[in-house]
């Protein structure tokens, strides 16, 4: 991608994920989320499946590619957004996108520890910085809720950060896929495939009731979700990590947490405290400093 592209890919993956945050928030009451989620990526593992068949590009993959598209599919859209729906469904949709921002940070060490790839002293002291947000923003979010407010802030916390750990997780897996030769977007398709049959399999085994709900926000939210959140966000988000590098791709995630504070704003009705105005500065304080960065 020239740069022009690119800034522009990083701007349209941006403001859709910045919406997706509230749009989730539409597919919880009536229906499980274990049901939403496999509608919102079986539909969009279809598209790209289409997709990849119109336009002739290669489905096949090796064993190497199909074992790190499975990693993928388990990860990031299995076990993170498990937990991301969970986690909506107790704390407000700007907390979970604030500490999703923690995504580069956690790739960033996971990458060197794994696979011992170096970055810049600046990207490390970003990282420090944005996990000092992310700190601030969750200890501002579990003192404030009360105690009448029982555990479920405590618990939509701490299901957005094993969401963020998995997802990093299933950044390795991408990239493994990666390097084993897997095109991007076959590869996200199978991945896609493989996580919902995951959380299908969970759903059949925990008894959900599969059911669609015929609201138009449920619906509108549903096609929003898997098209747009899914199926292009996905395909461009893994598209630039591939040449920006999954550690220091942190554009996306920069961008993120403003829009969707804003959204929540607006249709949520929340507010924008001192601790979660301070924990967003210092999470995009530490984004700068990590797009700044040189590779090493």
């Amino acid at each position: 991608m020239s740069r022009p592209i690119t800034i522009l890919a990083i701007a349209i993956c941006a403001l859709i994920w910045g919406t997706t945050w509230f749009a989730i928030t539409l597919q919880l009451g009536v229906v499980d989320p274990i049901v939403s989620i496999v509608w919102r990526f079986g539909l969009a593992a279809v598209v790209l499946f289409a997709f990849c068949a119109l336009t002739r590009r290669p489905l096949r993959l090796t064993r190497a590619q199909h074992l790190a598209a499975l990693g993928q599919g388990a990860f990031v859209f299995a076990v993170s957004y498990g937990f991301v729906y969970a986690a909506e469904e107790r704390v407000a949709s700007a907390v979970v996108a604030v500490i999703f921002a923690a995504l580069a940070f956690v790739n960033l060490i996971l990458f060197r520890v794994l696979e011992r790839q170096k970055a810049a002293a600046g990207a490390w002291q970003g990282a420090i910085l944005g996990v000092c947000g992310v700190a601030v923003l969750s200890f501002g979010q579990l003192s404030g809720a009360g105690v009448s407010a029982g555990v479920a802030p405590v618990l939509g916390v701490v299901f957005a950060l094993i969401a963020v750990l998995a997802s990093a997780f299933g950044n390795w897996f991408a990239w493994r896929g990666q390097q084993a030769g897997a095109p991007v977007m076959a590869a996200t398709a199978w991945a896609m495939a493989y996580g919902t049959a995951m959380v299908a399999v969970y759903g059949f085994a925990t008894g959900v009731e599969w059911r669609i709900e015929p609201t138009p926000a449920y619906i509108l939210s549903l096609l929003h979700l898997s098209l747009f959140g899914s199926v292009i966000a996905f395909g461009l988000y893994f598209t630039l990590a591939r040449q920006r590098g999954y550690a220091l791709a942190s554009y996306i995630s920069a961008l993120t947490p403003p829009i969707a504070v804003i959204m929540s704003v607006l249709f949520e009705g929340a507010h924008v405290g001192v601790t979660m105005l301070i924990g967003l500065i210092l999470v995009l304080g530490g984004q700068v400093l990590l797009i700044r960065a040189p590779k090493a």
